[in-house]
């Protein structure tokens, strides 16, 4: 190969690195081709999101005339096995299998979830859309079968997404593992983004045949993704029983030794609280677009894809300045700051006649919300203890999910609520009652925002302090000299 050759490869060799997000996190036994392989599972849990939270509330809620109320419990319901997150991190952790696998069986058992859930809502949905037509009994069958689908597709995702982040840790060196979090939270926002899209068009013409037909397909495509990210991924070793030198610790012991860490707890705290700020409008702004703002199905069904390419955005800046040496918690506390303007301006849409503010405070959340979740995600894994990255990954993902549950079950309550006692008058700037319930939610989360801010500080000063011990010390080993 002659000279202009040999720096045309040089050149395409460096490109991947410089200018493609994520390519400095393959190593030459983990290719960046098989990352992204593995990380089609976020694709699948964003697919099962977006269905859940961002197109089955709206239908529920507006075309089916389901209370609020309870679309937020049934979309709450899958968050209820989400305490369980930190269990199944710590069994994936210590779990012994004949084939020699720790992670592929419970994200396995979790594909098989989501798959059983999914064949059940179809029928428990047209059952709700035939409800005036059906009998009491019939409707309360309706109901149970959307619940146990709601939470089985639910209990499958969380292991699926526990599981599978602990496996794409166990394959990538320690100083890549931030990278590896923004890898594969990009890849669960454009699994959103692209559903979202999907779905919207798919669902242009809307009626209750089609909307099971789209349920169908979800389905099918969660087990198709799951298996070709699962396949040949976890390296197949000797059972555990048989080289173990003792019992495993018990998941007190184990947890008790996770919660001793630095700040683990405050951590947490701030992680509960910050996702409900950021979670209690997940359930609501569809609904606010479609009976405030007029908007169609397939248009609110689209802001979901505007809100996952602002989490997109907002997860390559962050996976950029953490890459470059930025702390954790700062990052995240920029995220809760971009909330409150965030949230201001889907409050002013309205009242102020300029629809495009809607979907620009959508894009913002998506954005705000993306830079928490990497930053706290970040700081807690790389705070784990030794050989208990399942263990913090569950515990963050039951913290996050868990407040997310409660506060998407919370808005759609206190929607309904402050509607009720409003009644029929005017208010909130001449938009009438149905917004009162809206409005007073988004207040709720920027107070809670300020919360966070404030939860954090301490973390904050911390790293400070940790940041300018080394320049002091250099300042005075400086002036003995």
């Amino acid at each position: 190969m002659d000279r202009f050759g040999r720096k045309l490869m040089r050149s395409w060799a460096e490109l991947g690195p410089r200018y493609l997000p994520f390519a400095d996190v393959a190593t030459p036994d983990l290719p960046l081709t098989r990352l992204l392989r593995l990380s089609l599972f976020q694709i699948s849990v964003g697919m099962a999101l977006v269905l859940l939270v961002g197109t089955l509330n709206r239908v529920m809620i507006v075309e089916l005339g389901v209370p609020a109320s309870l679309v937020g419990l049934m979309i709450a319901l899958p968050v209820a096995f989400a305490p369980f997150r930190a269990l199944i991190g710590f069994r994936s952790d210590t779990h012994r299998c004949e084939l020699g696998w720790r992670r592929v069986p419970f994200i396995w058992k979790g594909t098989l979830w989501q798959f059983g859930g999914f064949a059940i809502m179809p029928f428990a949905l047209l059952v709700l859309a035939g409800k005036g037509e059906a009998s009491g009994a019939l409707i309360w069958l309706g109901q149970a079968g959307a619940a146990l689908a709601f939470l089985m597709v639910g209990a499958g995702l969380h292991t699926v997404q526990t599981a599978g982040l602990a496996l794409a840790t166990d394959l990538t060196p320690p100083e890549s593992h931030p990278k590896v979090v923004g890898l594969m939270y990009v890849m669960l926002l454009l699994g959103m983004m692209t559903s979202a899209l999907l779905f919207g068009a798919a669902l242009t013409d809307f009626s209750p045949g089609r909307l099971v037909q789209v349920i169908q397909a979800a389905s099918v495509a969660t087990v198709v993704l799951n298996l070709v990210a699962m396949w040949k991924q976890e390296t197949r070793r000797p059972p555990r029983g048989a080289t173990a030198r003792g019992p495993d610790p018990s998941f007190r012991d184990s947890w008790r030794h996770f919660c001793a860490g630095e700040q683990t707890v405050r951590r947490l705290v701030v992680v509960g609280i910050g996702t409900m700020a950021f979670a209690m409008s997940d359930v609501l702004l569809e609904p606010f677009g479609g009976e405030v703002l007029d908007l169609s199905v397939s248009a609110t069904t689209k802001l979901t894809a505007l809100f996952a390419l602002g989490g997109l955005v907002g997860f390559g800046f962050a996976s950029h300045v953490l890459g470059r040496g930025g702390d954790a918690y700062r990052v995240a506390a920029g995220g809760a700051l971009l909330g409150l303007p965030a949230f201001a301006l889907v409050l002013l849409a309205a009242p102020l006649g300029v629809p495009v503010l809607f979907p620009l405070g959508n894009f913002l959340i998506g954005f705000g919300g993306a830079l928490f979740g990497h930053g706290t995600l970040t700081a807690t894994m790389t705070r784990a203890p030794k050989n208990q990255a399942g263990l913090a990954l569950g515990a963050w993902g039951a913290v996050q999910a868990s407040a997310a549950g409660l506060a998407m079950a919370l808005s759609g309550g206190i929607r309904d609520g402050v509607n009720a006692a409003l009644g029929a008058t005017e208010a909130f700037g001449g938009l009438g009652a149905v917004a009162g319930g809206y409005v007073t939610v988004y207040a709720l989360e920027i107070g809670l925002l300020l919360v966070t801010i404030a939860a954090a500080a301490p973390l904050l000063r911390r790293a400070a302090g940790a940041a300018a011990a080394p320049a002091l010390a250099g300042w005075r080993g400086g002036s003995t000299r």
